[in-house]
């Protein structure tokens, strides 16, 4: 909006040329969506105690975790709120990927607000089923994963349907540029061409996987949130090298036009969630609940998708992967064994508290770890 409005008057008031630049549109989005989740923080939090929406904690779980009973839920609004109003204000709305990728947030947001409503307004403690959950996520996976497959092979958006019509006049057989490959990090030239029905599912994996694994890792205080933001802040510095014919060219990237401005959405990521952990650090006047940390997840795994970086997403969100490992693992030995565990508690921040780690030893070592993979994955971008 405010790119459109300097664009206007950009004859009349000659700094506001400025805005036309995407690196300082990106800094601005972050500050403005820090400014607003600092600033909506405390009411959003009155309102929540005025509302009585608190968390529930599991009995079975740390002793440590019983005083955080009734701590407001749902601040992840919050979160999504202060990105969707700095990305609506700074970004280039006429950007495919920007509108993707905030359908995204908002439709998994959606899903997890229904999630924690059920469990905190209406007092059931499953929520939506399970079933019902992941039917809801597979829709909205599903619409943005074909979208997306024609999107980034579409050289602009004008396009898009273009190449749907064409692929569905040869019967599905139409395979989809080089630009949609599996890129394997470390290696110059290694890619994997996927087919439409192989982009699609994969899209859809990564999309919903990094949801659900992120809302696994939202179990303690600052926990879940800063990963985000360091893998976020990473993701916009491949959307910037991919989205420019001359870096992606020289670094061996496949050239995406308009992934840049995903630069935009990230720095409203990270400016939120860092805005979100004032409220959120230990010990948490508010926690994120589903809302955040499903639309947080998939907007991650959107991202990754779009900038052609999937299994680096992998990398660099490993806490998220060790977490989701921890439980498969746990549930599936449970079964196995008829009754035994691996961890003392899944997911894996339990087990580390339960063997003695104060809860903040393990949130600030698991920072540690991700500013250690999200280094380990922008070193891809020379190291091929």
């Amino acid at each position: 909006m405010l790119l459109w409005l300097a664009n206007l008057f950009a004859n009349d008031i000659r700094g506001l040329s400025v805005i036309n630049y995407i690196t300082m549109r990106t800094v601005l989005a972050t500050a403005t969506a820090m400014l607003i989740a600092l600033v909506t923080g405390p009411r959003m939090i009155r309102w929540l105690l005025a509302m009585k929406i608190g968390q529930a904690v599991r009995t079975d779980g740390p002793q440590t975790h019983l005083v955080k009973q009734g701590t407001p839920t749902m601040g992840g609004a919050m979160v999504l709120i202060s990105i969707a109003i700095s990305t609506l204000l700074w970004a280039d709305l006429s950007n495919r990927f920007v509108w993707v990728v905030m359908f995204v947030m908002l439709g998994f947001g959606a899903i997890g607000w229904v999630d924690d409503y059920r469990k905190v307004v209406h007092k059931n403690p499953k929520g939506m089923s399970a079933k019902e959950k992941l039917f809801w996520q597979a829709f909205v996976g599903i619409l943005a994963s074909v979208y997306l497959a024609f999107a980034i092979s579409a050289p602009s958006s004008d396009k898009i349907f273009d190449l749907i019509f064409r692929w569905l006049q040869s019967g599905f057989t139409n395979e989809l540029p080089s630009k949609a490959d599996l890129i394997v990090p470390f290696f110059k030239n290694v890619a994997y061409p996927l087919g439409v029905f192989g982009f699609i599912t994969l899209t859809w994996l990564v999309i919903v996987g990094t949801s659900n694994a992120v809302n696994l890792t939202d179990g303690l205080d600052g926990l879940a949130i800063m990963p985000v933001v360091m893998v976020g802040s990473a993701l916009a510095v491949f959307a910037y090298v991919v989205g420019r014919i001359d870096y992606s060219r020289y670094l061996f990237f496949p050239y995406i036009p308009g992934a840049a401005e995903l630069m935009v959405f990230c720095g409203a990521m990270a400016g939120a969630g860092l805005g979100f952990l004032w409220f959120n650090a230990h010990p948490a006047r508010v926690f994120m609940g589903d809302v955040g940390a499903l639309a947080l997840g998939a907007s991650l795994g959107t991202i990754a998708v779009i900038v052609r970086q999937e299994i680096v997403l992998v990398v660099m969100g490993g806490v998220f992967v060790m977490e989701t490992i921890s439980v498969m693992l746990q549930v599936g030995y449970f079964k196995y064994s008829k009754g035994k565990r691996i961890f003392r508690m899944a997911p894996l921040h339990h087990h580390f508290e339960l063997g003695g780690w104060h809860e903040n030893h393990v949130v600030i070592r698991f920072w540690i770890i991700t500013m250690f993979l999200v280094l380990a994955g922008l070193s891809t971008l020379k190291l091929r």
